[in-house]
């Protein structure tokens, strides 16, 4: 099992967290991770992306030149992106801020996550750990329908929800409510 996962976004929407967050969540299981960032020299409001990827072995790069799934948080990450995926993509649209007007090769899951993390999270700087956890939710109903003879698993909520506790142990008042945003992005996907 690898996959090769890009976030992206503007700089300040928690593109380089939502990255470390899942890379942590593949040391919590034991698999092999790379995590590789990338932003513009003026960080908030200037472009930012991620690349992680996940291995059951050892990895040889970490760049994804055709990402397995895709994460755009907003539209411009999406149209420099969108041309790097293959047909089988997994990728997660932001439809708070990116209109679903327009046809892309591969369809996406078009997820309000700014939306959700206002309205139902009560914060916005969550919108990236809701779209994690709807990642996770469609990696692990891929993995299941493509591959439910075979002992490889793909990352898992609860290792996810067990990174929050990695990656924000530095600022524990943060923890439960990118948790709860995790689990409102995973259950976002019926």
């Amino acid at each position: 099992m690898q996959n090769e996962i890009v976030i992206a976004g503007f700089g300040g929407q928690g593109v380089l967290l939502a990255g470390t967050l899942i890379a942590q969540a593949a040391i919590e299981q034991g698999l092999h991770t790379t995590w590789f960032p990338s932003y513009g020299a003026e960080m908030r409001g200037g472009t930012a992306n991620s690349t992680v990827v996940v291995s059951s072995d050892e990895i040889g790069s970490p760049l994804a030149s055709n990402p397995d799934a895709l994460i755009a948080l907003n539209e411009p990450s999406l149209n420099k992106f969108i041309s790097r995926v293959i047909d089988n993509t997994i990728v997660i649209a932001n439809s708070s801020i990116i209109p679903q007007n327009t046809e892309y090769k591969v369809k996406p899951y078009f997820v309000p996550v700014t939306d959700i993390a206002d309205k139902e999270i009560k914060n916005l700087r969550t919108a990236n750990t809701v779209a994690v956890g709807t990642l996770i939710r469609v990696l692990e109903i891929r993995h299941f329908n493509i591959q439910q003879n075979t002992d490889e698993k793909g990352l898992t909520l609860k290792s996810v929800l067990s990174a929050c506790e990695k990656v924000f142990a530095s600022k524990p008042q943060f923890i439960e409510i990118n948790k709860k945003a995790i689990q409102a992005g995973y259950d976002f996907i019926k």
